[in-house]
């Protein structure tokens, strides 16, 4: 990794409910020296991605990113072409609806909504996701480049029991996306979350990013999931053409497959005695 990468990197530690952190925890958090951190600090700081709290000398996202973000919006107007279709597949499902952007081999959150059906629920508080443990990033190694599974098998952080933490069960997961159109997560990434990913395309025919509903895993049944994936399409097929593309048709015969099986379909899942 370059050095501009590994000071650009830092930023990705910061969040909601992190807004500011001091040099001993971005060093803890990004296994670094604090000569080494430090450096790169005054470096974003020089330039505006960072600045210091004058009370607590912690660091801050600063001005120049919010222009970065402006700009992004001003050209690209991807968050608008997601929120709508989010909001209504969190009105549908009743649970938390997300969607994020793949830029190279880094799956960033860009936008959610939350449904108000019921107190209890997942909340998106993330920067970038991790490929290997998310409905998301399953999804995206599933339909995207060789090079995203690659990078996914080099950093394999385990974050529950149920995290992928090997090729394979990594190679498990990516099949099942594979098989049935839908990126999965059951507790991989948090204990009590289960999730549910279809692929987003942009303009250039190329996977772009991912629409997911988080859901408390108590309240996931067989209907429920189902109902997911079919919240999931619709909104991924409007995501996609706001975003100038389109679903292939090898993906949509697997939904179709999957949200519609035949008696011959059933009977093949249906192991023999």
């Amino acid at each position: 990794m370059s050095v501009v990468a590994k000071a650009i990197e830092l930023l990705s530690h910061f969040s909601v409910r992190r807004p500011e952190l001091g040099l001993s925890q971005l060093c803890r958090l990004a296994k670094r020296d604090k000569a080494t951190t430090y450096r790169h600090l005054t470096a974003l700081e020089a330039l505006g991605f960072l600045e210091q709290n004058p009370v607590t000398k912690a660091y801050r996202i600063g001005p120049a990113v919010l222009h970065l973000a402006d700009v992004r919006e001003a050209t690209v107007p991807r968050r608008d072409g997601a929120m709508v279709p989010l909001r209504l597949l969190a009105e549908q499902t009743g649970e938390t609806a997300h969607v994020s952007v793949l830029s190279g081999v880094v799956l960033h959150a860009m936008a959610h909504s939350e449904s108000t059906r019921h107190s209890t629920r997942a909340v998106i508080d993330l920067q970038t996701l991790p490929l290997h443990a998310t409905a998301s990033g399953i999804c995206l190694l599933a339909f995207g480049s060789d090079e995203l599974r690659h990078a996914a098998l080099s950093n394999l952080t385990p974050f529950t029991p149920n995290t992928p933490t090997s090729e394979q069960r990594l190679d498990a997961a990516i099949a099942a996306a594979k098989a049935g159109g839908f990126g999965e997560s059951d507790r991989a990434f948090e204990d009590e979350i289960y999730s549910l990913a279809a692929p987003v395309y942009d303009r250039t025919g190329e996977i772009a990013g991912a629409v997911a509903v988080a859901s408390v895993a108590s309240r996931i049944t067989p209907d429920a999931a189902l109902a997911i994936k079919k919240g999931l399409t619709q909104a991924a097929h409007e995501i996609s053409h706001n975003w100038g593309g389109s679903i292939p048709e090898e993906i949509q015969t697997l939904w179709q497959t999957t949200l519609h099986p035949t008696s011959r379909d059933i009977a093949q899942k249906v192991p023999t005695p």
